[in-house]
């Protein structure tokens, strides 16, 4: 996976109460993320189902850039921050597409 490219799903679940302030700590992220070498795309969704319910869709070029990616201060503060607004662990998993793209 370290010279192919890697897709990322990141998901965060707030507490009762608490959606907006997870969105908005999420969001400080989006734009300087986007601006990183390597990141293909960064896109917060929330889900239609549970309000509390977000994910991070991110394609990176490499896993390298990735791992660069994850030692960003911005990351390592919403990191820190994610344990007192979220109910549960933050769940990161990492994709590798083996459909070929049309």
């Amino acid at each position: 996976m370290a010279d192919k490219k890697v897709t990322v799903l990141a998901k965060f679940k707030a507490k009762e109460g608490m959606e907006e302030k997870v969105r908005q700590e999420i969001m400080v992220c989006v734009e300087p993320t986007r601006a990183e070498a390597g990141c293909i795309n960064y896109d917060l969704h929330q889900s239609a189902d549970d309000k509390r319910v977000f994910m991070l869709y991110e394609n990176w070029v490499s896993k390298k850039l990735l791992d660069e990616h994850l030692q960003m201060p911005y990351l390592k503060k919403l990191a820190a921050v994610a344990a007192e607004i979220c109910s549960e662990p933050l769940e990161i998993t990492l994709w590798e597409m083996i459909s070929e793209p049309e």
